[in-house]
């Protein structure tokens, strides 16, 4: 028998599939040990396929070595063969996605521990001697414990009697695997409530639907989360395993608490701030069945269940479901694939969806579940403008508005908390000359470094370089420095000015780098041992505060005019998100929305909570302009360290892609190639082609088109719909 096998090398010259013997117990989806290349080194492989024979002359075919484990399922292989095809990703990197990394490069095993354990029936304590004091403390404690590790039993009652014990087979030890646990410390959540009628409506019309995606449009506070519980819990019921995907690792442990509450250990987690060894332990009690559960980030929708009976994906409308790095995927297109595979339903939820969602489900291909209510009744936050025009002019030109000041004053008097959010960290944005107007740059990115005071170091936010802030300009030699813009870091300094009694915690990428910062963050919040949390988008979607009654939006403004098609949306979707934080439980909320240009009418929508209408505007802009959904956009990006090298492999994609685009004049909206916004980034000169499609049909055409170019001088990216033009 002849065994399929990719080698786990991550390159277009190899990515291909090739013939081995088989040796014993080497089955579909084994990972494998096989000689390579001409010195028959040995690498590891994945058998994706099993045949009778090979195409090739049997004295050719080399045999398989050894067996390491088998980490693939049929389904695991199916998705590697539809995604690589889609994104014309080699195999090879696409199977990766299915293992944690560690376990692949063998840097991660098993924990065992060695117990011991009362053997009853072998309990003679008259043959111990009065005088062995230890031994007759360690059965007492044994017939109430019953178990114990070594390490612990040796620690409390010495080495020496516990090995008299074992020898008289009164204890037995065993070695038995022990699961790293994440967030061991976290309470669980195991409160329940009584549905809605809206939640309960919602829930039937989810099981009646014949539709694959449901699409859950309820406004924040509107019990989503709920009706998501009683969706898995009959998932379960059913026999079958659930994956539950929210958009950021800091809201998996919230979510986490609330799911252990409810199924108890039949929940695992994957993210990527776990411990190898959690990691590897969530991945295995997912792949042996005892997990049926998986919780996570984008990553997640690689969990190793089979017989899958439900995917949700909480606040589908966030761009971080889309892969930015190889290989580029995007976790709700793999989550309709798997639904594909395993006939089950997908539930998209969300108080913004995303355009593309909600067109998807006006015109029928998604069923649409409306949810108007917040489930405690209460209305929704009252949001107010503040002019920041007006507030200059009345000689206010600090971060915060009057306003915004008595309010958090009035809030703090009542014992209520605050949470202002900001989408900047640091402390100020820029340091600028202000004779010759030079920006000081990262000398490895075309961007501004951002000023941390707390570190007192400058930043760059796109490759993590660090400098010693200047104390003269590096282009006229000038003394007179300014630092523009306002970040969170400035934000909790003013507010420790205006409000010195009060305990303010801020949370953004700055103060949640260890594997629980959101955590510790949160609960203390959550606990009412602090007053105002300052934060980034991380605080903007998820968290349920009951005692957060104010909610203040600093420039607003700062998203509407990036130049992306999507800024409208986002910038939408963020407020509504962040006001959304405020008033959930027995007290009305408030929101400020700080802005200067208070007429802008997506702001107002935004304030009057009004989505239909702004979807409305913004379907109607789109469809008027030929912006996705009804184009695609495509970028071909391309980057070296050496820029003539960059320019010439522009050059030769252009030249190639060029013959597409005159052939098929009448499916492009848009063809060009130029420079990239953000011309450098990490050392790597940045060139793209950008290209507006009404045809889908010729994706694989492009895609063909650049990834038969062979090239060492530069990296080459296609990229769909991107988030980030920069």
């Amino acid at each position: 028998m002849i065994a399929e096998v990719i080698v786990d090398i991550v390159h277009s010259d190899v990515d291909k599939i090739f013939d081995y013997i088989m040796i014993e117990n080497v089955q579909l989806g084994s990972r494998v040990k096989v000689p390579f290349g001409q010195g028959n080194k040995l690498i590891e492989g994945y058998v994706i396929g099993i045949k009778e024979e090979s195409s090739w002359p049997l004295e050719k075919v080399k045999k398989i070595t050894s067996i390491i484990d088998c980490p693939l399922s049929a389904e695991s292989i199916y998705l590697m063969h539809t995604l690589s095809r889609r994104y014309q990703q080699p195999k090879a990197s696409i199977l990766r996605l299915f293992l944690p990394s560690e376990m692949r490069r063998g840097n991660v095993h098993e924990k065992i521990e060695q117990s011991v354990y009362l053997v009853e029936e072998n309990l003679n304590i008259a043959s111990i001697s009065k005088n062995a004091k230890k031994q007759l403390e360690a059965i007492a404690y044994f017939q109430l414990e019953r178990r114990c590790t070594l390490f612990a039993a040796n620690k409390k009652f010495g080495n020496a009697a516990i090995q008299k014990l074992i020898q008289k087979g009164i204890l037995k030890k065993v070695e038995e695997q022990i699961f790293r646990k994440p967030y061991r410390n976290l309470q669980d959540k195991s409160d329940t409530h009584i549905l809605t009628k809206e939640q309960q409506e919602a829930i039937e019309k989810i099981q009646s639907s014949e539709k694959q995606v449901q699409l859950i449009h309820g406004v924040t506070g509107s019990g989503k989360t709920e009706i998501y519980m009683h969706a898995i819990t009959n998932c379960l019921q059913q026999g079958k395993t659930a994956i539950f995907l929210v958009p950021e690792i800091a809201l998996t442990p919230q979510m986490l608490k609330s799911l252990r509450g409810r199924f108890q250990s039949a929940v695992a987690i994957l993210h990527s701030r776990l411990s190898a060894g959690e990691r590897f332990d969530e991945w295995t009690r997912l792949k042996e069945g005892e997990a049926k559960i998986a919780v996570g980030a984008r990553g997640a929708i690689f969990a190793p269940l089979e017989d899958i009976g439900l995917i949700v994906i909480d606040e589908e409308h966030d761009t971080s479901y889309q892969s930015e790095s190889a290989p580029r995927y995007n976790a709700i297109q793999v989550a309709k694939m798997r639904a594909k595979w395993n006939n089950c339903k997908v539930i998209l939820g969300s108080a913004t969806p995303s355009i593309e969602s909600y067109l998807f489900a006006k015109n029928g291909h998604y069923h649409l579940i409306e949810l108007h209510n917040r489930v405690n009744q209460q209305s929704m936050p009252q949001i107010l403008f503040a002019d920041m025009r007006q507030q200059l002019r009345n000689g206010n030109a600090s971060i915060f508005s009057d306003i915004l000041q008595d309010e958090i004053q009035v809030c703090l008097q009542k014992k209520e908390q605050v949470i202002l959010f900001l989408n900047r960290r640091g402390y100020a944005q820029s340091v600028q000359c202000r004779q010759c107007g030079y920006v000081h740059t990262c000398s490895h990115c075309d961007v501004a470094l951002t000023y941390h005071r707390t570190e007192n170091l400058l930043k760059c936010h796109f490759c993590g370089s660090q400098y010693t802030p200047v104390q003269h300009c590096v282009n006229c030699n000038s003394t007179s420095l300014t630092y523009n813009g306002y970040g969170t870091q400035q934000v909790v300094k003013e507010l420790q000015k205006l409000y010195p009694n009060a305990i303010i915690l801020r949370m953004d990428n700055d103060t949640t780098n260890s594997k629980e910062g959101h955590l510790k963050i949160t609960e203390m919040f959550a606990k009412g041992n602090a007053d105002i949390l300052v934060g980034t988008q991380m605080i903007a979607k998820g968290h349920d505060f009951p005692n957060v009654t104010l909610v203040g939006i600093l420039n607003a403004d700062q998203s509407l005019y990036f130049d992306d098609f999507r800024s409208n949306e986002r910038t939408f979707q963020l407020i509504m998100q962040v006001a959304g934080r405020s008033g959930r439980g027995q007290k009305e909320g408030k929101v400020i929305l700080q802005t200067y240009n208070c007429q802008n009418p997506i702001l107002r929508y935004a304030a009057d909570g009004n989505y239909k209408d702004f979807f409305a505007n913004e379907i109607n802009l789109r469809q008027a302009t030929y912006y996705p959904p009804y184009s695609i956009i495509v970028r071909v990006l391309v980057r070296s360290a050496e820029k003539e090298n960059a320019l010439d492999t522009l050059k030769t994609v252009y030249t190639k892609l060029e013959k597409i685009y005159i052939e098929n004049k009448k499916d492009f909206v848009f063809f060009h190639k130029m420079i990239a916004p953000v011309k450098k980034l990490q050392n790597k000169w940045r060139y793209q082609i950008l290209m507006r499609l009404c045809n889908k049909n010729l994706l694989s055409e492009i895609y063909t088109a650049v990834t038969t170019i062979k090239t060492d001088k530069a990296n080459l990216y296609v990229e769909e719909n991107p988030n980030n033009l920069q």
